[in-house]
This record gives structure tokens, sequence and C-alpha cells, in this order.
């Protein structure tokens, strides 16, 4: 008997140590290609935002050849244009990255002995070890580069939008030939399909004006990079919470070091209201409350696809993040998950 039930408990571990050692090649894997990887994703990813319109052509009567030129017309406009104001200004502020790390250790210096003549005694080395604002522009610098080095692949990115453009259209017809009872699957992918188009385009309109606005209100306020600082804004709203608040750390850091407590006051001010009227009334409204994620979910993918793909894949870990729980939300027996996933908007 005792040697049934052994077998039987050896039986049942064997699959779960066999799931876990599969995750951990998969994931060392990801890791290993993820100057592959990224590009690709980010590929799909354009190449979602992009069927909508391309589809609405292709109804209004213009050929698919056509329609996808218009297509492929309006993404290297937005890239060129794109391109030709970020790059001046990312080289330009990666070079003055460590004169504005050094005026912020000067500011927090000052600030220590200003609290000591006020009786406040702190150790400079507690403060600086705890307050290392330096992370917080290295990071801002990291996601910059990281971000310029995906443009020297763009035409890799393109070719694969293209191909992935052209195959969108048939795709159905395969999958109805290929799967035992298509009328069912299709019609729960058709459902997937249009949820997860439906997310990152409202999701890149709500960046984009986000962005747009902190964009302008920077530039009115003086603050260096503008254009920088509202395309990190447009990056990093794809992450939810903890997006904006990295974002909005450099900014308002720079705007000190170079404008003073006042204009960083208002820098912080500017975010607070973006987020505020773009995040908490508009977007809900445009997506619905059950499209949100955890907290601790937008974290933890946040962190782990930040390790294995770099800082495009925090960028890119919501979305992700997002379609698989979409995905979840299309099937009966997987429901459950995508539940445990959400914010927990669907329980009330």
């Amino acid at each position: 008997m005792y040697s049934m039930n052994g077998n039987v408990n050896r039986a049942a571990k064997a699959p779960a140590l066999l799931t876990l050692a599969s995750f951990i090649i998969v994931v060392a894997g990801m890791k290993a290609a993820s100057s592959i990887l990224v590009p690709f994703f980010l590929a799909v990813f354009i190449s979602v935002i992009c069927t909508p319109p391309m589809f609405w052509l292709q109804r209004k009567g213009v050929p698919k050849v056509l329609a996808l030129v218009f297509i492929l017309a309006a993404i290297l406009f937005v890239g060129l244009l794109f391109g030709a104001l970020i790059v001046p200004s990312l080289n330009d502020f990666l070079n003055s990255l460590p004169d504005y790390q050094e005026r912020l250790s000067a500011h927090f210096s000052a600030l220590i002995s200003l609290l000591h003549e006020k009786g406040v005694n702190i150790p400079q080395k507690v403060v600086s070890d705890i307050f290392n604002t330096g992370w917080v522009m290295s990071l801002a610098g990291g996601i910059f580069s990281a971000l310029s080095s995906v443009l020297t692949n763009a035409f890799l990115i393109l070719l694969t939008v293209v191909f992935i453009l052209l195959e969108a259209a048939d795709f159905p017809k395969k999958l109805h030939l290929v799967l035992k009872n298509p009328e069912r699957s299709l019609s729960a992918i058709e459902k997937f399909s249009q949820d997860a188009k439906r997310y990152l385009v409202i999701k890149t309109l709500i960046s984009a004006v986000e962005g747009i606005v902190i964009w302008g209100w920077l530039l009115i306020l003086g603050v260096d990079y503008p254009v920088l600082w509202g395309t990190l804004v447009f990056l990093m709203n794809y992450v939810p919470n903890i997006g904006s608040i990295i974002a909005a750390l450099p900014t308002v850091l720079l705007a000190l070091v170079q404008l003073g407590v006042g204009s960083a006051l208002l820098t912080a001010l500017g975010f607070v209201v973006a987020n505020i009227v773009l995040g908490n009334f508009i977007e809900p409204k445009l997506m619905g409350k059950g499209m949100s994620l955890s907290t601790l979910v937008v974290f933890l993918s946040m962190v782990f696809w930040g390790w294995v793909l770099g800082p495009i894949g925090m960028i890119l870990s919501v979305p992700m993040t997002s379609l698989v729980k979409i995905a979840l939300e299309n099937y009966e027996d997987t429901r459950w998950l995508a539940i445990m996933l959400g914010s927990g908007a669907e329980i009330e």
C-alpha cells in the first residue's frame, strides 16, 4: 500500500517539476534572445494597433496592397517625426546626465546642512544611501538608451509589421481549416482579437494625449528636454500607477535643479492633474473598469519582463499581461485566473 501511495505522489509531483523546469528554460531562452524578441514584440504591438485602420480602409473599398501602403506611410511619417524630435535631445540629455546627478547631490547636501542648522542631525551617508536620486535619472537614461537602440532596428521592425499585416486578413481562414470546432473557437478568438485591439488603441491614444499635455506644460514652465519627458510619459503610461511615478520623478528632479522648488512643484502638479483627469476619469470610462490589473500584478510583471527583456520589457510588460488577461476572460475555464489578475473591479 505504501509503495502504491508513493508512486502516486511521485507521479503527481513529476508534472509540476517538469512544468517548472520548462518555464525556467523558456525564460532563460527569452532572456538570451532578448535582442531578437524585443523588435518582434514591438512589431506585433504596432501591428495590432494598425490593423483596425487597415481593415477600415479595406471596408471602404481600398485594395489590400494600397491600404497597406497607406498604413506603412503613416508609420514611416510618425517614426521619422519621432526620430527627428527625440534624437538630438536624447544625445544632449545623455551627455548632460552626470552633471544633473552631481547637481542633485549638491541640492541634497544643502538640504542636510539646513536640517543640521535646525537641530535635525541626520548622517549624510544614511540619506545618500536611502534617498539616492541618481538612480532615478539613470533609470530615465537607461530607458532612453534602450529606445535609441530599438530605433536602430527600425527596418527589421517595419519589415515584420508588413508581413504580420499581410497575414492578418487571411489568418482566420487558415484557423477555420485547422480547428476541429471552428465556429466556437473562432468566435472566442474574434472576441479576444477585438478586445485586444480596443485595449491597445485606447491605451495608445490616452498615452499620446497625456504625453502631449505634459510636453506642453513643461514647455510653458521652461524645463529642459520637454519632448523627451513627453515621450517618457507616453511610454510609461502603458504601466498604470507605477509608470506615471517613474515618468514624473526624473522630470520633477530636473525642474528642481534647473529652475528651483516652485517650478518643481508646478511640474509635479501638472503630472497629478493629467493623471487624475486622463487616468482616473477618461480612461476607465473608455475601457471599462474590468480591463484594469491588480497593482501587485503590474509591479511583478514590470519587474519580471524588465529583467527578461530590459527597459523596453518594462514598457511592454503591462500590455502583454493585459492581453493574457483578456484571453483568459474569453474562456469559462480560465476566467477565475483573469479575476485573480484584475484589480477587483470585477467583484464590484
